[in-house]
């Protein structure tokens, strides 16, 4: 019988573990190997506490302080939910209020594979809540159709990984319809597509990927990533209402982990602007949905180990994204890091640090950081090791401090 494999917790801390207690067989490899600037037994990669994270509100106090929020909505009551729950909130109060939303994708009929759509199709029936076949392109091309009609059609896609079958209605199709059809009036700007992204620790090659920065190079496009069940029902109604076609990308690891207290009510977020999570004066840390999570947790040790003040910004949407917002921050801390799960190569991080660099200059203290993921493919026991983590992120404030 093979044996069974560490897992990566474990892994985890034997890493991390004191070199002295290494067998001395390995001695001269822990002596060689640097995965991290922490101190020996350092404990930083735990596990994200959910329960207690400043990312998320758990009163309904902090809920309806938002500034962000209508004051009747403000006035109203909130309840604990989770992420997949709001998705499902804001997709029935949508079908509910106007009559042009259709909802689809495949096998969502019964909830999808999240349960994202749970019971809309028994409430609203299966002419405007339906499964289509296996087939990104066919399914997109359906919507990219019924927006053009003047439908407001939100299509899913089950996983972020299956969407490149589709990318060429996408991009050539639905980003371009407004601009192709010059004073006739004929758009898609109805158009929502929502798909489950990152990583989930299992996921592997093709259930794990973060391909935001493919759909940023698009003009035409609104690409929103986010990170909680109050932004995730207010950016997915906005999103609806847009008049423009929007790429909706939900991290999946998220659907259960992340609850919040979220108003009752309907509410609308703004689809252009970043939030600043927690302000600073020392050093921006600049993310958006999961990493948002790992950012928080390094800033809370990096505070207390170096006495330095971070602030934390969401970008939310990603593209066009809140330029105003990100150099104001900036040409205050003097220095910035970019944290995002999806590789280096030519990421969000990538058009950030640029921007910063070409309008901030002068007011640099440091160089523009960015922690992503490695360069390569996901492999199933490795998915951990290639996103960033909260050594990583702490490293970065580190080094970008003492620069």
């Amino acid at each position: 019988m093979a044996a069974k494999p560490p897992s990566i917790r474990s892994l985890s801390r034997y890493l991390l573990r004191p070199q002295s207690s290494l067998h001395p067989r390995c001695q001269h490899r822990a002596q060689n190997r640097r995965y991290s600037a922490a101190a020996p037994g350092a404990r930083l990669n735990g596990t994200v506490e959910y329960d207690t994270t400043p990312i998320l509100n758990h009163t309904s106090r902090s809920t309806l302080s938002n500034p962000e929020l209508p004051s009747e909505i403000r006035r109203g009551q909130t309840k604990r939910i989770n992420l997949y729950t709001a998705v499902n909130e804001a997709l029935r109060h949508a079908l509910q209020t106007d009559e042009r939303v259709l909802v689809f994708g495949e096998d969502i009929q019964f909830g999808g594979v999240f349960r994202c759509t749970m019971n809309l199709a028994t409430d609203f029936g299966t002419d405007r809540v339906f499964n289509t076949p296996l087939s990104e392109q066919g399914l997109v091309g359906f919507a990219i159709g019924a927006a053009s009609e003047g439908m407001r059609p939100v299509a899913e896609i089950q996983f972020a990984d299956y969407v490149f079958p589709a990318f060429d209605q996408i991009v050539n199709e639905a980003a371009k319809y407004r601009y192709r059809s010059g004073s006739t009036g004929y758009d898609c700007g109805g158009l929502v597509i929502r798909m489950p992204c990152g990583g989930v620790g299992h996921g592997a090659l093709y259930h794990s990927q973060s391909p935001e920065a493919l759909f940023t190079h698009i003009p035409g496009l609104h690409v929103v990533v986010p990170r909680s069940p109050i932004q995730a029902k207010g950016l997915l109604l906005s999103a609806i209402k847009s008049n423009d076609p929007v790429i909706f990308m939900e991290p999946k690891i998220l659907y259960r982990a992340a609850v919040e207290q979220v108003p009752v009510d309907a509410f609308h977020l703004p689809l252009d602007k970043a939030e600043i999570l927690k302000p600073g004066k020392d050093v921006t840390v600049i993310s958006y949905g999961t990493p948002l999570y790992t950012c928080s947790a390094a800033i809370s040790a990096a505070e207390k180990d170096f006495g330095c003040s971070v602030e934390l910004i969401d970008l939310r949407t990603i593209y066009p994204w809140d330029r105003e917002t990100i150099l104001e921050s900036v040409k205050k801390t003097g220095r910035a890091i970019v944290v995002h799960e999806s590789m280096m190569n030519a990421g969000v991080g990538a058009e950030v640090a640029a921007t910063i660099q070409e309008q901030a200059f002068l007011r640099l203290e440091a160089p523009v950081k960015r922690v992503t993921g490695w360069a390569t493919h996901t492999g199933l026991m490795f998915e951990k090791f290639i996103i960033p983590d909260v050594t990583r992120v702490y490293d970065a404030i580190k080094k970008t401090i003492d620069y």
